[in-house]
């Protein structure tokens, strides 16, 4: 895939991770993906940034718990906006709540984060400098965002009013966030992007496609709404393997499902992520009785 230069409006286009001890998550996610990474704070600035790169290209971050805030690890999503106080509004009218009111972050943007009406986190990016993730799609690099809610309608109205999101029904019934015109993008810099999908069986629409929206079972009624980070690896039983090895936690255990191989884990400090490798073989597993687990 080649590198991205920045995004369009509505697409997800950064993850980092909120860490008590960044130092260690740093060490973790070094061995555990092979990231360099480059504190790119400048001096005094009260907080550190751990930007962390494969081929020089940035990937994804690490970051202090901002202060104040509980001393809980986790991963977060940022999605791409024109302006991020037009998005706070947009936000605030839709019935969500700022959890950090716009601000600049330097050059290299202006950024804000939110709580959806059901109260999942998300953060959003107003690009300068920083134009997001250069590569993702590739291992050891970011694949997919998805939501976890309880009330699925309530929030395709509140996606849709902010960031202008549609849905798709792929197999089985799942469902995925789309922002159209977003495959036109795409075709630019990977012509024949289409006819490939095509090939591989992927629904139509699928190009479109940003992200991902589950229900939470029925049966997990304290489980609170959340945004999950995908990474894509060569192989998932070895990067479950490796984290366990490294003082992380294996929640679920490799298994095959629709598309992929699949394993989710938890850093040693506890922030959850989902690690897949791409199966194509695998894709008429839904039809068997098979479906994808993810965890917050």
């Amino acid at each position: 895939m080649p590198e991205r230069d920045g995004y369009i409006p509505g697409v997800p286009c950064w993850v980092d991770t909120s860490q008590p001890d960044p130092e260690a998550a740093v060490a973790f996610y070094g061995a555990l993906f092979g990231w360099e990474f480059e504190n790119v704070s400048p001096p005094g600035s009260g907080g550190d940034y751990f930007i962390a790169r494969i081929r020089a290209g940035d990937v994804a971050a690490v970051s202090p718990v901002t202060e104040g805030a509980p001393p809980v690890a986790m991963w977060n999503t940022y999605i791409w906006v024109q302006s991020a106080d037009e998005a706070a509004s947009k936000v605030i009218e839709a019935g969500g709540k700022a959890l950090m009111e716009p601000f600049d972050v330097g050059d290299a943007g202006r950024m804000a984060a939110f709580a959806d009406p059901e109260g999942a986190s998300f953060c959003v990016w107003q690009a300068r400098s920083h134009k997001g993730a250069r590569i993702v799609n590739e291992a050891d690099s970011l694949n997919f965002n998805g939501l976890h809610v309880h009330d699925v309608a309530a929030a395709k109205k509140f996606y849709h009013a902010v960031f202008g999101w549609r849905t798709i029904t792929v197999a089985d019934g799942a469902e995925m966030w789309t922002m159209p015109g977003y495959g036109d993008h795409l075709e630019r810099d990977n012509p024949g992007l289409r006819e490939r999908m095509a090939a591989m069986g992927a629904p139509s629409g699928f190009e479109d496609v940003v992200a991902t929206i589950a229900p939470i079972p029925e049966d997990e009624p304290n489980v609170a709404a959340y945004w999950d980070v995908t990474f894509a690896v060569d192989d998932a039983d070895e990067l479950a393997d490796k984290a366990a090895e490294l003082g992380g936690r294996v929640i679920v255990a490799p298994r095959d499902v629709p598309w992929a191989r699949m394993t989710v884990i938890a850093d040693p400090q506890g922030a959850t992520l989902n690690a897949t490798k791409f199966v194509p073989e695998n894709k008429d597993l839904a039809s068997r009785g098979q479906s994808t687990v993810t965890a917050a």
